[in-house]
């Protein structure tokens, strides 16, 4: 029985070093199928329905071709949902960019080994912790009695918080249930998604191109500005894909940390969830999708992918 399977064995393995394109159908067909059946095949059906609308009387689904869900989609509360939801994607990519790129750029050219190790695992520890209680833990941290108001106020700048506060639109009666705690939330939140390509762009830079630049006389901000921060690019914009997209989906941070105001995630969920709408959810979810692939052509379009 044993010197069967064996021989089963090696005639199958003759087989696949006879034939490689056999070989490479049998390892791509199963990711393949996954990719098309489960992941493209569910955004497919996503936009599908976001063709059908909500029948105002009985409350069903209408399975019938319309544009009236879109129709409702542009309305100026849902327009003002996706404007928010944006600008605050935008917010955070920018701000997780310049608050990454001084440590990675450390980090990769100038840490030693040791350092080096500290401050990677100092990077990646928070995500080994539960996302909800890092969320839970930031409401703490920004509520009237944490410890940001309690720095403030024995500072002596407890004016400023509460300037910073009564500012219109994204102030609030403490961080905890503003904007701008749901800013910082998700700032803290998606860093290390930033951080670590950065860091794998800054790697790759050729230390050749660091000293013929210098060799040929130009100073070290025009080195940064026309050798460094091109080919950091790439990296620049993987972060940006990370932190960009992710807080276009979130649902979970803006309904712990921050005020009433809702975002595409919370529409999608209230939508699919609490009012049954899923024509509108779905095409709540188109939203996200089409702001990515313009910001991925627009990127391909600026060459910032040549360098990967």
């Amino acid at each position: 029985m044993a010197a069967t399977e064996q021989s089963a064995g090696r005639r199958l393995a003759t087989l696949l070093y006879r034939q490689p394109r056999l070989t490479l159908a049998l390892l791509l067909v199963p990711p393949l199928l996954y990719l098309l059946v489960l992941y493209l095949g569910s955004l497919a059906s996503l936009l599908l329905q976001s063709f059908f609308a909500l029948d105002d009387f009985s409350g069903l689904i209408v399975r019938q071709f319309t544009l009236r869900t879109y129709a409702n989609l542009f309305s100026p509360a849902n327009l003002d949902i996706i404007a928010r939801t944006t600008t605050m994607a935008l917010a955070v990519t920018i701000a997780d960019a310049l608050l990454a790129f001084p440590l990675a750029y450390y980090m990769a050219r100038y840490a030693t080994p040791r350092t080096k190790a500290a401050l990677s695992l100092a990077v990646v520890m928070p995500l080994w912790a539960s996302y909800l209680v890092r969320v839970y833990a930031w409401k703490l941290l920004l509520a009237k009695e944490g410890i940001i108001g309690w720095v403030f106020t024995h500072l002596g700048i407890g004016w400023l918080l509460d300037g910073i506060l009564a500012l219109p639109v994204i102030g609030g009666p403490s961080l905890s249930v503003s904007l701008i705690g749901t800013f910082l939330t998700f700032m803290y939140v998606w860093l290390p998604y930033m951080i670590l390509p950065i860091q794998a762009a800054l790697e790759r830079v050729p230390p050749s191109l660091i000293e013929a630049s210098a060799d040929l006389g130009a100073h070290d901000n025009q080195t940064f500005r026309h050798v460094i921060l091109p080919l950091a690019l790439p990296g620049v914009v993987a972060g940006s894909i990370f932190t960009f997209s992710l807080t276009l989906g979130d649902f979970i941070i803006p309904g712990i940390v921050g005020n009433s105001s809702r975002f595409i995630g919370m529409a999608v969920l209230e939508q699919q969830g609490t009012s049954g709408n899923i024509p509108l959810a779905a095409a709540f979810t188109m939203v996200p999708i089409l702001i990515m692939a313009v910001y991925l052509l627009t990127a391909k379009r600026l060459g910032a992918f040549d360098a990967l």
